[in-house]
């Protein structure tokens, strides 16, 4: 009987605390898929300005492939760490988020400082030469964001989702409008304007946060930031090998591509994964949430259970999101012109690749929690290597369809690493046999909707998409909700 009620009082706290999550990912989710989407009409519109043979859209998929990998190394794992630090017992919050800000601060300067000073030779070695203020002004931009990730943090430590979410629709809403403006009304067709449009937004939304870098005035404690650094440098190693896996192909691609038509073939791949970038999406918004979540509750008997039960229904919405996906990519094909179609073949590797990420960084709690963070570095970096091994080996041969597999094997070799060894030091009991049935179904239904696509009218393929992603939807309800509902009652 003691028994019984204990798990009867467990269950109500598990179930406010994974709605808490929900209501926080609702938001997040929410402003990222509306701003993702939002996002989604520019690449129609820079693929209908800047035609695949131009490269116009190779060089934005190559700089900010770039970008991505310096604003994890000017960031240095703060945003993590300033979670983990602002939660310890005896810590002065106000006096972590300061220090954190100066340091990143002091680190985005000298960065842009050093950018000036060897502008010639930077944009000779990137490819740029004839175009040096490309880099200037992403170097810009980088540092920038980076400052602007600690006041970031800070909104999602303090549970501020609404206005984290506004200043991020303002930041995409001003970059669209003034994008509309360059390409559509004055008909410009200069990549670089991309560049230029977003360092404005860049400055305006780091204005708008003045609120929350106002709390700078707590100061600067030099050995605090040397604990904080401690902390986060095997994170860094971690940022640095898991963003290498997104963005290392789009880096190497022009070095090690065979052809003169590097930029045409980068172009098509980035505008393609374009599409596959709803997981992305989707793994985004659970992280805004999720991480200072975990962290806010590690003192719950209960965190294991709501971990796995996290788990579980991440993995089930991430399937159905790639199953809309695939079942509906005769319709979101349009998102980019027809030139760039040929390259359509990656999106289903992509997205798998992207849900292995998502399942990867859930894992990932374990080592952060037992403050072991060389171990994220650890299976990041293996992955990364088999990532770069594959690109390098393949990439002249198989061209961009070699980088969507290198980023599916890298993703799946860290993930798999990072369960086994998180199951010997730190066990979770997943349930695996409820993820294994959702997985096995999922791959079936992708089978039938492949053969379908190359045998059946457009129409045809639709309409039995459509019934098999309802199929499995139907299923989740069925088994999850509405029987589980029954067992509670």
């Amino acid at each position: 009987m003691t028994i019984s009620n204990r798990n009867t009082s467990k269950a109500p706290r598990l179930g406010r605390n994974l709605g808490s999550l929900a209501k926080d990912t609702a938001i997040y989710g929410l402003s990222s898929i509306i701003g993702r989407f939002l996002n989604y009409l520019l690449v129609p519109l820079y693929t209908a300005k800047m035609t695949a043979a131009s490269g116009g859209y190779g060089i934005i998929t190559h700089m900010y492939a770039i970008t991505a990998l310096l604003l994890v190394l000017l960031t240095f794992g703060m945003e993590t760490t300033f979670f983990r630090f602002a939660n310890k017992e005896g810590e002065d919050a106000g006096k972590v988020f300061s220090t954190a800000l100066i340091g990143t601060g002091a680190l985005s300067s000298l960065f842009f400082v050093a950018v000036l000073a060897f502008l010639p030779s930077l944009s000779s070695v990137l490819g740029y030469a004839d175009n040096p203020q490309f880099v200037w002004v992403m170097a810009l931009i980088v540092a920038i964001d980076a400052f602007r990730a600690i006041p970031f943090a800070y909104l999602r430590q303090q549970k501020k989702a609404l206005k984290f979410a506004s200043l991020q629709l303002l930041n995409i809403g001003v970059n669209i409008a003034l994008n509309c403006l360059y390409y559509l009304v004055l008909d410009g067709h200069d990549p670089g304007y991309a560049f230029y449009i977003n360092l404005v937004c860049s400055v305006l939304i780091t204005l708008c946060l003045y609120r929350e870098i106002a709390h700078i005035r707590h100061g600067f404690d030099k050995k605090l930031l040397h604990r904080m650094l401690s902390y986060s440098w095997p994170i860094v190693v971690l940022g640095i090998a898991g963003i290498l896996n997104q963005v290392a192909d789009k880096i190497m691609f022009p070095y090690i591509y065979n052809g003169a038509d590097a930029k045409m073939q980068l172009g098509i791949y980035g505008a393609c994964a374009k599409i596959a970038m709803i997981m992305a999406m989707i793994t985004q918004a659970f992280r805004y949430a999720y991480e200072p979540f975990v962290f806010g509750k590690t003192r719950d008997k209960d965190n294991d259970t709501m971990q796995a039960a996290a788990m579980k229904y991440f993995i089930i919405f991430t399937l159905l999101a790639f199953l809309c996906v695939v079942g509906w990519i005769d319709l979101l094909k349009h998102i980019i012109s027809p030139d760039y179609w040929e390259g359509l073949n990656v999106v289903p590797i992509v997205m798998a690749a992207e849900i292995m990420m998502g399942i990867y960084f859930n894992l990932s709690f374990w080592y952060k929690l037992e403050d072991k963070t060389i171990w994220g570095a650890v299976f990041s970096g293996i992955g990364c290597a088999v990532l770069i091994s594959i690109n390098i080996i393949f990439v002249p041969r198989y061209s961009y369809t070699a980088c969507a597999w290198a980023g599916f094997a890298g993703y799946a070799v860290a993930m798999l690493l990072s369960y086994f060894v998180g199951q010997k030091y730190h066990p979770i009991k997943y349930p695996m046999g409820d993820i294994a049935l959702y997985l096995l179904l999922s791959v079936l239904i992708f089978a039938a909707m492949t053969m379908l696509r190359s045998s059946s009218a457009t129409w045809l393929s639709l309409s039995v998409n459509t019934l098999l992603i309802g199929l499995f939807a139907g299923l989740v309800v069925w088994k999850d909700f509405y029987l589980k509902h029954r067992k509670t009652c």
